[in-house]
């Protein structure tokens, strides 16, 4: 599948049009429902091969968040045979207490992995608590970037943001 065909493809199964308040507090009249696209298993596939292409060459593990990130993560990880580790938005408070599950080595480089990007908020916090856990992050892949100051965030984070589409790429398919 080319990049045009698959932006049609997510397109057509994930944007949706009408009144919706975003995790950042902001109200859209459009939103890209990730899950519909990250359910079907020709899209992610198609998605994950993307993203791949967009890796930093060495890193020591790819960081999902919770809960979009997660299939991506792990559909990123059997295509690379790179470890994946799934990242909590706040540590259990049970069991292991873990913020990021799969046994992830200390002091690793983590490559953090998400969905849908608008203006960082979550991926910024969990670059900090990755951080304090004591591993280095320095690159976010992303599928897609609304374009709403995320990228800038996150740079101000000194990391880089590489997504699959941009919202100007996906509005002219």
């Amino acid at each position: 599948m080319t990049k045009t065909e698959l932006a049609k493809q997510i397109r057509a199964v994930s944007y949706l049009t009408g009144e919706f308040t975003l995790r950042s507090g902001l109200v859209s009249n459009f939103y890209w429902d990730k899950y519909r696209f990250e359910s079907n298993p020709i899209l992610l596939a198609a998605i994950a091969k993307e993203m791949v292409k967009l890796l930093p060459k060495e890193f020591d593990g790819l960081a999902g968040l919770e809960l979009g990130g997660i299939p991506l993560v792990t559909a990123i990880s059997l295509q690379t045979g790179s470890s994946c580790f799934y990242v909590r938005k706040e540590a259990k408070p049970y069991g292991t207490c873990n913020l990021i599950e799969g046994g992830v080595k200390e002091k690793s480089t983590l490559v953090v992995i998400e969905d849908v990007i608008t203006t960082a908020g979550q991926v910024c916090r969990s670059i900090e608590q990755i951080r304090e856990e004591g591993h280095t992050v320095e690159h976010v892949v992303a599928v897609i970037d609304r374009q709403a100051g995320g990228e800038e965030k996150i740079s101000a984070y000194g990391c880089t943001l590489a997504s699959v589409f941009t919202l100007a790429e996906l509005e002219v398919v």
